[in-house]
């Protein structure tokens, strides 16, 4: 499907004239980046924002700055015991959450489960939130959940045999890509389980975005796969504004009501990827057969 918005319109353009007065969300990583302006968006339109962030006094500064609506709680989603303490500490529904926080091609890194820390931020921590909250979202009868993904996983399908990088050599590139197609896959089996329970879920590319908190890890990024060369020209920069537009647009709109299992980009629901191009969707990180798999591995992984 299309909307009247595309690469260029900001997430105040997407939430214009919209009222969520009454409904409460959570943006994950709200502290920086595009997650400020996901939060700031909502919080404009009416919503209660919780920002859910690893540095609080970061959290708190956000809040004063957009001046409304907006809460603070600690959320560090590469410790089960931080995501589980805010699950806990959760009550009452909740209509959307925006699984915003992420990092991106990190040294070789561990959690203390042997975990290797893309995989278990990106996905296993948004996973362990997700699932924890369900009785919340369901709850609010017309919940809506948002996967930020990124045209990143076009690098890597999830390597089931492998997951950890335990016997393969690390890469970090490789690492992010299958971390950001754990994204989509998991849009694509809650939209399945949760459909009865009113939950949308979708995943998104935000698009590049001109110098974020998530490039800090990376000293060259012309050197980088070619779907993150900043030298290439099929797809301009954007700005942070630009960049939150459609993780607010999948949160908030109207126009995407009943929209559920889907990857967008630019606004739009993607086409699918082609060789080359910096844009589209991979067939593997829509297969239902691997969203499913994932889902039962990482049940598995966050129970031990």
């Amino acid at each position: 499907m299309n909307t009247p918005f595309g690469a260029f319109s900001t997430a105040a353009d997407v939430v214009a004239g919209i009222d969520l007065g009454g409904r409460r969300a959570i943006v994950t990583g709200g502290a920086s980046g595009i997650g400020v302006e996901t939060a700031r968006a909502l919080a404009g339109a009416g919503a209660e924002v919780t920002l859910a962030v690893r540095n609080v006094e970061a959290g708190r500064r956000t809040a004063l700055e957009i001046g409304r609506n907006v809460l603070v709680a600690p959320l560090d989603l590469a410790d089960q015991g931080s995501v589980a303490a805010f699950v806990d500490g959760w009550t009452g529904p909740l209509h959307i959450l925006v699984n915003n926080a992420g990092i991106m091609a990190t040294p070789e890194t561990r959690t203390s489960q042997g975990w290797e820390l893309q995989f278990a931020t990106n996905h296993l921590g948004h996973f362990a939130l997700a699932t924890g909250l369900h009785d919340a979202l369901a709850a609010a009868g017309s919940a809506r959940v948002v996967s930020v993904s990124s045209v990143g996983h076009v690098n890597s399908d999830v390597d089931f045999d492998d997951l950890q990088f335990v016997r393969r050599p690390y890469d970090r590139w490789l690492a992010y890509g299958q971390s950001k197609t754990a994204n989509i896959l998991f849009a694509v089996e809650a939209a399945k389980r949760w459909a009865s329970d009113g939950i949308a879920v979708n995943a998104l590319n935000p698009g590049r975005i001109t110098a974020t908190h998530l490039s800090r890890h990376i000293d060259d990024l012309a050197a980088a796969p070619a779907s993150f060369d900043s030298t290439s020209t099929d797809v301009s920069w954007k700005t942070v504004q630009q960049g939150a537009a459609t993780s607010v647009l999948l949160a908030a709109s109207p126009l995407v009501e009943g929209v559920t299992g889907s990857y967008f980009e630019d606004c739009a629901q993607a086409p699918e990827h082609q060789p080359g191009i910096r844009r589209g969707v991979a067939a593997y990180a829509l297969d239902p057969e691997r969203a499913a798999h994932l889902w039962r591995v990482s049940l598995d992984l966050i129970r031990l």
